[in-house]
């Protein structure tokens, strides 16, 4: 299905800035967007993100399933008929990031989650991504020294989000018509500015 709106994603590795970047763009956008959230944006994807961040013994393939499922109902319920409305979508994390974690960092075959993306978006795809790139190891700092409260993804061994950060890096080499990579070590100022000037752009063309 066509739609008048515009989507937009925002990804990256734990710590790297997404969420305030994200509410930043709202902002700076107007009244006219819809701020949302994945897994979670509507109540039953919210249950699913409950399970998926607090349930300690959970397989990676449980984990896709899980984040398909919350998909497929925010996709339906909260993200089409917005887009359906002209209004302007800003996601926290979509289907990049189940290629970074299930993929690269859970080592789930891609083509399987590609397939399982396109089925539980109706093959829905975000207008522009931009990915905050971040050294792992930076990211965890900040998250240590700030209030944020840490999940089950937080707290695993430095290897795994060395391997969502290979993977984020694999989807902007891929795409990158529709994905920008932001340098998320600057200033929050400056991240900000350089998400403007590439939504900008992409307003542009």
């Amino acid at each position: 299905m066509a739609h008048r709106g515009t989507f937009i994603t925002f990804e990256g590795v734990e710590g790297a800035g997404k969420t305030t970047q994200g509410q930043r763009l709202a902002t700076a956008l107007g009244p006219d967007v819809v701020l949302t959230r994945e897994p979670g944006g509507t109540p039953v994807s919210e249950r699913i993100r409950d399970i998926f961040l607090t349930s300690d013994r959970i397989t990676t393939m449980t984990e896709l399933l899980l984040i398909a499922a919350a998909r497929a109902q925010h996709v339906d319920e909260r993200i089409r008929p917005a887009l359906a409305s002209n209004q302007i979508v800003i996601c926290d994390r979509f289907i990049d990031a189940t290629v970074a974690y299930q993929g690269y960092r859970g080592g789930i075959d891609l083509e399987i989650i590609h397939q399982l993306n396109h089925i539980a978006t109706g093959g829905l795809t975000p207008d522009i991504t931009f990915i905050l790139d971040l050294p792992p190891e930076i990211g965890l700092q900040r998250q240590q020294q700030g209030e944020t409260h840490r999940d089950r993804l937080d707290r695993e061994p430095l290897e795994f989000h060395r391997r969502v950060r290979e993977g984020y890096l694999s989807a902007a080499a891929a795409e990158p018509h529709r994905v920008k990579l932001i340098d998320a070590a600057q200033s929050p100022d400056d991240v900000h500015t350089a998400i403007l000037t590439e939504y900008q752009a992409y307003l542009s063309k």
